[in-house]
């Protein structure tokens, strides 16, 4: 480089402190910001809960299959799909959510995954006869794994609002579903569960649309499907400098 850059200009580039750049600047090398762009982490993680949330709640709609409630049968068969594409695959989306610094994503896609690796490892136990699936013990701590699901979904829908329409919808229809999944369980009035399926599959719906959107945006190389980006969003920067650190970019976009 042929002159000193400003402090602005290192400020902008870079992400460092006053500090920093005065100690910067009064050396003579340059200064060079390392992007680290990334594919969505969402789309496969939106895929992944989009599967395992939608075949489980048309079980337990009694679209098909044995009781959702057995010990065996359809169940032994949901097991490894859950554990594989609704909690592994969710849980690797968390974490490279992590690495885009998206924190809905990475809390959202962390616990469902999570929740899909504990509940289907629950039914591979219970198949192979490790453990006995009560009613009278199993529906009640089922319910309070919903509720507690149900209470951390209610917080990212609200921090969803602020960014993005169809991840809102997601979050929004699965925080309802899973508390009514809650009092289902914990009531015994089967019902309840019922209605709970029935909107956990719309937002599996939603995720599957919202997944598509992004990957398709993603091979277009512009938005073709609309996913009620927020004006917030739109008008973000590409590239946000973080503290000590190279600008990087933020967000799934």
């Amino acid at each position: 480089m042929g002159r000193r850059e400003s402090d602005h200009d290192l400020r902008e580039r870079s992400g460092l402190g006053r500090r920093g750049v005065e100690e910067r600047a009064g050396s003579s090398l340059p200064v060079r910001a390392f992007l680290q762009p990334i594919a969505p982490p969402s789309v496969l993680g939106f895929f992944g809960f989009a599967a395992a949330t939608f075949i489980v709640s048309a079980n337990f709609a009694h679209w098909y299959g044995t009781s959702p409630t057995a010990a065996t049968g359809t169940q032994a068969f949901l097991a490894p799909l859950l554990v594989a594409f609704g909690g592994i695959a969710q849980l690797s989306s968390a974490m490279w959510s992590f690495k885009a610094r998206d924190p809905i994503g990475t809390s959202m896609h962390g616990s469902w995954g999570a929740f899909w690796i504990a509940y289907g490892l629950m039914r591979i136990l219970a198949g192979t006869g490790a453990i006995t699936l009560k009613p009278a013990v199993t529906l009640p701590a089922l319910g309070y794994w919903f509720a507690a699901l149900s209470a951390i979904t209610l917080m990212g829908f609200v921090a969803a609002l602020a960014e993005n329409i169809g991840i809102a919808a997601v979050l929004g229809f699965l925080w309802t579903g899973a508390g009514l999944f809650a009092v289902g369980f914990l009531t015994g009035a089967g019902f309840w569960t019922v209605i709970g399926a029935y909107l956990l599959i719309v937002s599996a719906l939603f995720a599957w649309y919202t997944a598509g959107a992004l990957m398709i945006k993603a091979a277009f190389g512009r938005p073709i499907l609309p996913v009620g980006d927020t004006r917030r969003t739109r008008e973000a920067p590409d590239v946000n400098p973080g503290v000590g650190e190279p600008g990087v970019m933020r967000g799934q976009q």
